[in-house]
């Protein structure tokens, strides 16, 4: 920096950062040649060195096909999982779920995208310059009584300039903290997309509960109906000393019983819209207008394609997400191992600084100052060590956690390809029963009419029919519900192109790729 005249050593310079006061010179009137050639050479390096280790994504072990292929409900075709629920041809499922983009989770799950994209930005700030343009206009007077005699001096500052700082980012300091906050915004990229992907199984699956509870309140009201008709018929042959009052109480029974389950299917409906219209982030109330159009449960597909393992490492955004997680941590270890190298800067300061206004741009009032400085920690008390030690358990920890996740996904696959398939089996014996028991109560109520049976037959067939009709409804809720909970472990809901939509972040790796 330009050395102070003794009229104003005592005043602080407003153009110096605290790089700059790391190296204060007097400018002389010709560039020192071994100044200008170290400068050369630091910046000639920078780029060729970044310590700490080079990212390898990891090679799970994934097996080859899945226990169940076996069953024909089940086809190892690539499956169909961005629009996953097209294929329960439902208009008004498809509708809900195209409108989940404003679920209030969802908006918070990309604000959390947006932040991570602008750290990215910040970081990515100190591969350049940083520039600063200062400005004063100051008068000072000295104190009389700090030395009894001295004269009164009244001085006047005029400064105008800029100062200008660049670390040479010579051992990979920023570029792995570019490469850390990178891998940083695809993992939250990927986490919006779990939430999504979430999001839209709870949205059909909420969907698929109001319908399931409408399908076995209209199947309970039906049931209602004909033990109506049992129970009139019951006092009917009372009253001609046909049937008992024991078979009229019993007949009563049944029915109030049969009664005491509309109510709380009907609350399952009702919290099921309102739970539907938070996910939507409406307010409550707001669907029961269209849905108290009672409608069948939407019938999955008779197969269903659920691709290879090898998809599904690529679309479950969990899985995607640990493995960015693991490429930021693993980044870190450079930044702390950095620590241990010299860190170099260039400096420089460039402005007019004169006493008197009317000097201010004269030619003898400009300064100037250019040159490399050093920073390098020599001792810390094994602080910096510590630090690349806590980095590197923290990377051992990370891909832990995701060999887990893989290991987790497999698992839900497994079970919700399970459930599926055995809950279809279970659904085809219950239609069966439904049929049988129908007939058998048909054949009862007859008999009884005939005097060949006693009442005793009819209400257990009652009760059965009741019993397997709702299965029957709950069956078939269960299904549809399985395959949800299917194309969720499959990473359903999105496409593999949307996750590799950052063109800034693939610009950073081949910018950094380039510079190595």
């Amino acid at each position: 920096m330009l050395e102070l005249t003794p009229e104003n050593r005592t005043m602080m310079n407003p153009y110096r950062t605290a790089a700059a006061h790391m190296m204060t010179f007097k400018a002389p009137a010709k560039a020192p040649p071994a100044a200008l050639l170290l400068t050369a050479l630091l910046m000639a390096l920078a780029g060729c060195v970044s310590v700490g280790p080079n990212y390898k994504s990891p090679r799970p072990h994934v097996p080859d096909g899945w226990s169940v292929q076996a069953d024909p409900a089940i086809v190892p075709d690539p499956a169909q999982v961005r629009a996953w629920w097209t294929v329960f041809d439902d208009p008004l499922l498809t509708r809900y779920i195209e409108a989940a983009a404003r679920n209030l989770d969802l908006k918070a799950a990309l604000a959390r995208v947006q932040q991570a994209r602008a750290q990215l930005g910040v970081v990515t700030g100190g591969r350049y310059p940083l520039v600063d343009a200062v400005g004063e206009a100051s008068r000072s007077q000295s104190s009389r009584n700090v030395e009894p005699g001295t004269p009164l001096v009244t001085t006047s500052r005029h400064v105008l300039g800029m100062d200008a700082s660049w670390e040479i980012d010579l051992f990979g300091r920023v570029r792995r903290s570019i490469e850390a906050a990178a891998a940083d915004l695809q993992a939250t990229e990927e986490d919006r997309m779990d939430v999504m992907v979430s999001l839209y199984a709870e949205v059909a699956r909420t969907y698929l509960l109001l319908r399931t509870a409408q399908a076995r309140l209209a199947a309970t009201e039906g049931n209602i109906d004909s033990q109506r008709q049992v129970l009139d018929l019951t006092r009917s042959r009372f009253r001609f000393g046909l049937a008992t009052d024991l078979d009229v109480a019993q007949a009563e029974d049944v029915l109030a019983n049969s009664e005491a389950q509309v109510p709380p299917l009907r609350s399952i409906i009702r919290q099921s819209a309102n739970s539907l219209a938070l996910l939507l982030a409406l307010h409550p109330g707001s669907l029961d207008e269209e849905l108290k159009e009672v409608k069948p449960i939407p019938v999955p597909p008779q197969q269903v394609a659920v691709g290879v393992p090898s998809d599904l490492l690529r679309q479950r955004p969990d899985i995607r997400r640990a493995e960015r997680a693991l490429a930021a941590e693993t980044a870190r270890i450079g930044v702390a191992t950095s620590e241990l190298y010299p860190r170099f800067a260039l400096l420089g300061a460039l402005g007019l600084d004169a006493t008197d206004a009317a000097k201010v741009f004269a030619s003898g009032s400009t300064f100037y100052s250019l040159g490399p400085s050093l920073r390098w920690n020599v001792f810390d008390a094994g602080r910096i060590r510590s630090q690349i030690k806590v980095a590197d358990a923290r990377t051992e920890e990370t891909l832990l956690q995701y060999e887990q996740t893989v290991l987790r996904a497999l698992s839900e696959v497994e079970n919700a390809m399970t459930a599926f398939v055995e809950e279809r089996n279970r659904m085809e014996a219950l239609q069966r029963s439904v049929s049988a028991s129908r007939r058998t109560l048909e054949l009862a109520v007859d008999l009884f009419k005939e005097g060949l049976r006693d009442f005793q037959s009819v209400l257990d067939a009652e009760r059965t029919l009741f019993d397997v009709d709702n299965q029957l409804a709950v069956a078939r809720g269960n299904m549809a519900d399985n395959l949800v909970q299917l194309y969720k472990a499959l990473g359903g809901g999105w496409s593999l192109e949307t996750a590799d939509r950052q063109p800034e972040i693939q610009n950073l790796k081949d910018s950094n790729h380039d510079e190595e």
